[in-house]
């Protein structure tokens, strides 16, 4: 019998003063159901308290505007989670050079269905104003935030003392994760928060200057091509090793045997080529090894506890040409900002006051872009030191048969887990009809857009039922442009980063959205298509920093777009052609 008409465990109340969420942007972190664990315990916490705290420090909001009682950043509607929009809106309305359509444009890119923004007096604040306008001031001319350098030192340190876990009794297991997240996560998270906001001030300068001289196709290389930005270097490194596996005869056998055991099989080998690759391997996963799947959650696969994920990606680089080379593609998103900056200079020349602005926008997105990736990649490596030991703990669990599956730990609340750890076998019935509610929940398409009180989960449509009138010949389908340059090839439309093996060299990646364990198919695909996004999303800035062509917030363009389909990808223009 269906539970959907009775609330799941973790669903919050929507905000009053705040009615309208997305699951724009949240759906990069937390594309699934939110798990019990998750949505309890510090990881939610951390995340609707360090948003405010980033909101008070960017000077948009006073702590006491916000509900103490409630969350209202964040909420879970039908085990979904979603953004607040409302909130962001009015930040629109307090920030200079800002308004709530810019702000749509950020969280919606061209999505239909948005309701127009709803002006209340208490929006207006001119004390908050004044604030925000010193913090720009400062962004213009800072050389970013010392604790960033703080952070990444201390998630290579948790990788390195991370101690030895089969020495470590079930309930040490839960003390070292729940110890890291409970410690480091709401510092951390506040600080991305502040960093998200900061990273807004020189694209929203840019956009708006580059519009003003007729020019916004200039927008995408003004703020690409910094050539350091840490969510690029995992495919820098996976090309280098599937670079290795093509020029090794041994290791073209291992892989072309399929992805499926391919870890097991290369250690196993006894080959000189296979011995040096494994070695390379795992300085790779020692890196990047808390990368993967909806990154925020705490039972979810990284390349670390699943590496077969990684070696799919790389089997993708070993069958590339030359021509895809991510730092080939990177010198020349370098040589295209400089010729971009050179443009606006010579279009301004003359006029002081807006080459000074010009000027103090490249450097604060010189500085705080790159800021913005290497917040969000401490946070996930930090996850990841929480993701192995939780991992372990479901393995044993599993094994003694109070787990049907290892990722079941997850399924109790933070309350609960305490007695869950000491008396597993209590809640094996629990949790297998709370892994039944979540499959049902699964099977549902969660709305795009929520005002005020959401609509029941029995209303939403099914995925299985879910249909879309195929773009014949000459369709043009619109989106928002990421990143400039034209493509055309056979599109691939993949709904998992797992199903990596299925792209092939000249193939456009047609995906319903991304998050950092999508990055490596970005390189071996000609063009990269979204259903959602904006300007500052995922697929949006790996594409600008890897060179290839993106066009994201194309509407339904996987159900639109069928496999092998010939389509144009203009990253520039922001279409999709269908056809010659």
């Amino acid at each position: 019998m269906s539970t959907l008409d009775e609330p799941w465990l973790a669903d919050t109340p929507p905000s009053t003063r705040f009615p309208i969420y997305t699951r724009s942007n949240i759906s990069e972190v937390f594309p699934d159901v939110v798990t019990p664990l998750a949505a309890t315990g510090e990881v939610w916490r951390g995340a609707e308290h360090g948003w405010r705290n980033g909101l008070i420090r960017f000077g948009a909001f006073d702590k006491d505007e916000f509900d103490s009682e409630h969350d209202e950043m964040i909420g879970i509607f039908g085990g979904y989670g979603y953004l607040n929009v409302s909130v962001s809106r009015v930040m629109g309305v307090r920030m200079p050079g800002s308004n709530p359509d810019l702000v749509d444009q950020s969280y919606f890119g061209s999505q239909p269905g948005v309701p127009p923004y709803d002006p209340r007096p208490e929006d207006v604040n001119s004390a908050l104003t004044a604030r925000m306008g010193e913090i720009i001031n400062w962004a213009m001319t800072a050389d970013g935030l010392p604790e960033l350098e703080e952070y990444r030192t201390a998630a290579s340190d948790l990788r390195r003392e991370r101690p030895d876990l089969d020495t470590l009794t079930n309930a040490q297991l839960a003390k070292h994760a729940l110890g890291i997240q409970e410690s480091l996560f709401l510092p951390w998270v506040s600080d991305h928060f502040f960093l998200i906001y900061v990273a807004s001030i020189p694209v929203g300068g840019l956009t708006a200057l580059t519009a003003g001289l007729g020019v916004p196709e200039l927008l995408p290389p003004l703020i690409s091509g910094f050539g350091d930005v840490d969510s690029a270097a995992p495919s820098l490194a996976m090309w280098d090793l599937g670079r290795l596996a093509r020029s090794s005869d041994a290791l073209q056998t291992l892989f072309g045997e399929g992805v499926k055991g391919l870890d097991t099989r290369l250690r196993q080998s006894p080959d000189a080529d296979a011995v040096a690759f494994v070695k390379q391997f795992d300085d790779f996963l020692y890196e990047f090894g808390s990368r993967g799947v909806n990154e925020w959650e705490m039972n979810t696969p990284t390349w670390q506890t699943h590496p077969d994920i990684a070696l799919g990606a790389i089997d993708r680089m070993r069958i590339a040409d030359e021509n895809k080379a991510p730092r080939t593609n990177l010198a020349r998103m370098a040589q295209d900002r400089t010729n971009a900056i050179e443009t606006v200079r010579n279009k301004i020349a003359g006029d002081e006051a807006a080459t000074a602005q010009f000027e103090a926008l490249l450097h604060a997105a010189e500085v705080f872009l790159p800021a913005r990736e290497r917040s969000k990649t401490s946070l996930v490596r930090m996850i990841g030191e929480v993701k192995v030991p939780f991992r372990e703990l479901g393995l044993r669990l599993a094994e003694a048969e109070h787990l049907d599956h290892p990722e079941d730990f997850a399924l109790v609340t933070r309350q609960e887990f305490d007695d869950f750890v000491a008396n597993p076998g209590s809640y094996t019935h629990v949790i297998r009809d709370r892994r039944a509610r979540m499959e049902e929940m699964a099977a549902l398409v969660p709305p795009f857009i929520v005002v005020g009180e959401p609509p029941a989960p029995d209303t939403w449509e099914r995925r299985d039922a879910r249909s879309a009138e195929t773009a014949a010949d000459g369709v043009v389908l619109h989106g928002v442009a990421a990143c400039a340059g034209v493509a055309t090839g056979p599109a691939r439309v993949i709904n998992d980063p797992s199903q990596a093996d299925e792209l092939e060299p000249g193939e456009i990646l047609v995906a319903p959205g991304t998050d950092p364990s999508w990055t490596p198919l970005f390189v071996s695909s000609a063009a990269v298509v979204v259903d959602v996004g904006a300007p500052m999303s995922h697929a949006a800035i790996v594409s600008r920093e890897l060179g290839i062509p993106c066009v994201v917030s194309c509407t339904d363009a996987t159900r639109r777009i069928t496999n092998g389909t010939l389509i144009t990808v203009d990253g520039a223009a922001g279409t999709v052609t269908i056809g010659q």
